[in-house]
């Protein structure tokens, strides 16, 4: 009932403000000035009137949001208020203290405190406005009162200019408060991110301090078990160690290095390339001798154009090899590890050289089983006439 009262209180009081405002507007400057105090002792008692009603309206609300009564407080600490309010007895918070009856009074405490606010801002601007008027009576400036009733007192000019000049504003508010929110979040993920790098480095330091831990435990174990004297009957015991005995010149670190390479199967890239040149010119070798093998000795005019056909093929892969030869010379790191180019000329006769000793092996082999033929021949013939004059003397 009271808030009915109080309700319909204000909305008077603001009506007879604005009429008086109206009145204002469509007189001259000289008639504002006579009505203006008229005016104001009319609102004061009117005021005066309905002072005790809404004076400890206002007192209970600022009382119920937890705010100090004497009216001093922002719009920013009444929001801040009510939403911490609201927290706790909102219906759908989900806390223990929600109660729906009391948020609905905290509600509309809320508001209420908000529109008294709101008047004391609009009166507190009017009042700038008329010292404003009557500071510049000599130049001759009428004040617009018209801007102070609508779009939160921003602009000024047309109704039309006002309110292109109002939505400015909102557009500027507006992108503020995303720029304060993002300013928000990153300060909040800065703090998370902070609060994971110290996690990350709580967990280094306990897992440094398990290894530590852990070494230690093992040098105390070594150390208990060299006083009981079980490395005494190790064998080598006393004797220095032999682990560079193979050559005692050589940096120790350089052959671990080397004997772990080798240990995985790495090959450095100029043995690599050595090998594969030699593997080369051994199938090509092989190849053309095969070829040779085949034709006959003396060779016949077909026989012969067909080796001429193999030898030009021959002669572009050695000139291929070459090539490698040359990349092969470039990474060797000894001077004495690099090698010539391969001559057609010196392959050739080398090819010709062993196929004469094929065909000379292949003609002594021949001959050597006629031999061993001839050999086994004589020898069953012996045996036949050995074995028919033994019956002769039998039958005698």
């Amino acid at each position: 009932m009271l808030c009915g009262i109080n309700k319909t209180q204000r909305s008077g009081s603001e009506l007879f403000t604005m009429r008086c405002l109206v009145l204002f507007q469509l007189q001259s400057l000289e008639v504002r000035k006579s009505l203006w105090p008229l005016c104001q002792t009319l609102n004061l008692s009117y005021r005066l009137f309905s002072s005790g009603a809404l004076s400890h309206s206002l007192k209970e609300n600022f009382r119920l949001l937890q705010l100090p009564d004497d009216g001093a407080s922002s719009p920013v600490e009444v929001r801040e208020a009510y939403l911490r309010l609201a927290k706790l007895y909102h219906p759908d918070s989900g806390a223990p203290t929600a109660d729906a009856d009391l948020f609905s009074r905290i509600e509309e405490a809320y508001r209420a405190v908000l529109a008294h606010l709101a008047r004391q801002k609009s009166a507190s601007k009017y009042r700038q406005s008329l010292e404003e008027e009557e500071d510049g009576n000599d130049k001759g400036n009428a004040p617009q009162h018209r801007q102070y009733l609508s779009f939160e007192g921003v602009g000024s000019g047309t109704p039309s200019q006002r309110e292109r000049q109002y939505r400015q504003f909102q557009v500027d508010r507006a992108t503020d408060q995303v720029l304060e929110y993002r300013r928000k979040e990153m300060e909040k993920a800065a703090g998370d991110e902070g609060v994971m790098v110290a996690r990350d480095a709580r967990l280094r330091s306990k897992q440094i301090k398990i290894t530590q831990a852990v070494e230690r435990l093992v040098e105390d174990l070594i150390q208990e078990s060299m006083a009981r004297g079980d490395f005494q009957n190790l064998s080598g015991s006393g004797k220095p160690l032999n682990k560079f005995d193979y050559n005692p010149y050589m940096d120790p670190m350089t052959h671990n290095l080397n004997r772990i390479l080798i240990d995985n199967g790495y090959q450095p890239e100029w043995i690599v390339a050595q090998k594969e040149i030699r593997e080369s010119i051994t199938k090509l070798r092989q190849r053309l001798q095969d070829v040779k093998a085949r034709l006959g000795d003396p060779m016949r005019h077909s026989e012969t154009l067909q080796w001429k056909e193999h030898c030009s093929v021959f002669a572009e892969e050695l000139g291929k090899l070459n090539k490698k030869v040359d990349n092969f010379n470039l990474i060797v790191p000894l001077m004495s590890r690099q090698m010539v180019h391969y001559s057609l000329k010196r392959e050739l006769e080398r090819i010709m050289t062993a196929d004469r000793a094929l065909r000379l092996e292949k003609e002594r082999e021949k001959e050597r089983k006629e031999k061993e033929q001839m050999e086994r021949a004589s020898s069953s013939q012996q045996t036949g006439q050995g074995i028919i004059a033994w019956m002769q003397n039998l039958l005698k």
